[in-house]
């Protein structure tokens, strides 16, 4: 069965960095889809992170996080990472990767997702 399962989730300071990951498994053609982060605060509709295309050659991002967030991607590891710096306590969230199964970022419905990781910025 064809899965994303995120890691890297956990309790930061104000001001901290975290780094998340995303594995494609169960036989998923990882290096053939963009992969994208959402995230979810609790009642707060989800939101999207940030998107990376297959090769890695072209990223978006959500306002917020400009500047402080990167996505990145090791197809060889099939494995997406989402680098987040200078975090504040309103990135508190359960953050998913998903993926529609297009080679290019979009903004159409996603087909498959991960099960999330929980992100807390607290001091």
């Amino acid at each position: 069965q064809v899965q994303l399962v995120e890691s890297g989730g956990g309790l930061v300071k104000p001001g901290g960095s975290l780094r998340l990951s995303c594995l494609g498994a169960g036989g998923l053609l990882f290096e053939a889809y963009a992969i994208h982060w959402f995230r979810q605060a609790p009642g707060k509709e989800r939101e999207g992170v940030a998107c990376i295309s297959m090769s890695g050659d072209a990223t978006s991002y959500g306002d917020s996080m400009k500047g402080r967030f990167t996505i990145s991607r090791d197809n060889a590891k099939n494995t997406a990472y989402l680098q987040m710096n200078s975090l504040k306590p309103e990135d508190t969230a359960t953050y998913y990767c998903a993926t529609d199964l297009l080679d290019y970022c979009t903004n159409g419905p996603m087909d498959l997702w991960g099960e999330g990781t929980l992100v807390t910025v607290s001091s």
